[in-house]
């Protein structure tokens, strides 16, 4: 409803308010009437009215009081006439999916690129200015504040809403696979709630990022987000068991893995990795293929892992890459070597409310037979972790060392797929 109400307002605070005014009008007609047979076109026609109507009214205003000066760069009434018209209704050719005509809209290069991802998240993905404000690795009121920021921005620039052209597209492209990636991770592991997995993200993102491929079947780091979509999201079926319970990697049935989905991952990567030096999504695609084609946890290949993230902080010089990178080290090294690293990165202040860098510290600690210091970093993570299936998952970590000590146990479940997020 938004991105087809901000197509026809062309003002981002006009299209939040006729949006809402729909819903109201919806709460009064529907109660009296009746819902209609179409119920988000009925939403959809009520907001983009509002719209027009809206602009209509600053029209005649400003003609009634020519003391107000028109500023140069106001629409003339002949183009504001054409955009309520019938046919400029019609997809863009340039991009043919409505909710990425808006994304590649959203992702102006005028905003910085954290901003241009943060309120695209927010307004064109409908994800929670607390969760977008959790893969920034920031607080919600910084957020809250960040995504103000950039309405403002646009509207004090008078940054248009349009569709960028063509020869647009590339330089926004970073941004557009920086939210489509964060929308996939915000349902592949659910930030909160109850459930592992929010199904209807993780499929909006597998639709955009494949509607991009279409759009631009040449750029390798397109391939690699699709990839590493795709190969990610193979593994949905096993990751909780009949109660929901969080499986660990190694304890997944990995007969039940989607192979079509990793067969074609497997060959965006290597036309990627053809494509000379390749980027961060080729890498991350890569690696989490290597777990998945291991045939078994034990099996995998750790030193090929670590060269791979090695490779990896090159191109993205990520904390939280360097956290995933522990993994393989540590089963590589040690579990020693990878609380090295681990110490290190408790001094990154990005990192410092990051619920995965307690969990993979509980783990390592727990291989290395300090059962104390163990139990210390799973409370630490259990305080920062709000969806409840890993809150159980650590738990039941945390309860199965016993207080005078525990033996070693194997690798639990890596933290969410190499990157997972924006910084």
């Amino acid at each position: 409803m938004l991105a087809a109400t901000l197509r026809v307002a062309g003002d981002l605070d006009l299209a939040e308010e006729c949006v809402q005014e729909a819903y109201a009008a919806a709460v009064r007609s529907w109660v009296r009437d009746g819902v209609p047979d179409n119920p988000a076109a009925w939403l959809t026609a009520a907001a983009k009215r509002r719209a027009v109507d809206a602009i209509r009214r600053e029209r005649t205003f400003r003609a009634k009081l020519p003391l107000l000066v028109e500023p140069e760069e106001a629409v003339e009434d002949a183009a504001v006439d054409r955009l309520f018209a019938e046919h400029d209704e019609a997809p863009d050719d340039a991009v043919p999916d409505e909710r990425l005509r808006l994304i590649f809209t959203c992702c102006h290069p005028a905003l910085a690129q954290d901003s241009q991802t943060a309120l695209t998240l927010r307004l064109m993905c409908g994800v929670p200015t607390a969760e977008v404000a959790r893969a920034f690795l920031v607080s919600e009121q910084t957020m809250a504040a960040r995504i103000t920021r950039a309405k403002k921005k646009i509207s004090g620039a008078r940054i248009p809403y349009r569709v960028p052209r063509a020869a647009e597209l590339p330089e926004r492209l970073r941004a557009v696979l920086g939210v489509i990636h964060l929308l996939f991770t915000t349902g592949h592991t659910a930030p909160s709630g109850p459930g592992l997995v929010r199904a209807e993200l993780v499929d909006r993102a597998l639709h955009l990022a494949r509607v991009l491929h279409e759009l631009m079947p040449d750029e390798p780091e397109v391939r690699g987000l699709l990839a590493l979509l795709l190969v990610t999201d193979a593994r949905r079926a096993t990751r909780v068991d009949a109660a929901g319970r969080l499986l660990r990697l190694e304890e997944q049935d990995r007969a039940r893995w989607d192979r079509g989905a990793m067969a074609e991952a497997h060959d965006l990567i290597v036309s990627g990795l053809r494509h000379g030096r390749p980027g961060r999504y080729v890498l991350q695609a890569a690696i989490a293929s290597l777990y998945a084609q291991a045939p078994s946890y034990a099996a995998t290949d750790w030193p090929q892992l670590v060269a791979l993230y090695d490779r990896l902080l090159e191109v993205w010089p990520s904390p939280v890459v360097a956290l995933n990178r522990t993994v393989p080290l540590a089963m590589v090294a040690g579990p020693s070597a990878g609380l090295a690293v681990i110490e290190r990165l408790e001094q990154e202040a990005s990192l410092a409310g990051y619920q995965y860098l307690p969990a993979v510290k509980a783990d390592l600690l727990r291989r290395a037979g300090r059962a104390a210091e163990a139990r210390e970093a799973y409370r630490a993570a259990l305080e920062l972790t709000a969806n409840e299936a890993e809150r159980v998952f650590l738990s039941d970590r945390l309860a199965s060392l016993d207080p005078a000590g525990a033996a070693p146990a194997a690798g639990g479940e890596p933290p969410p797929e190499p990157g997972g997020t924006i910084r």
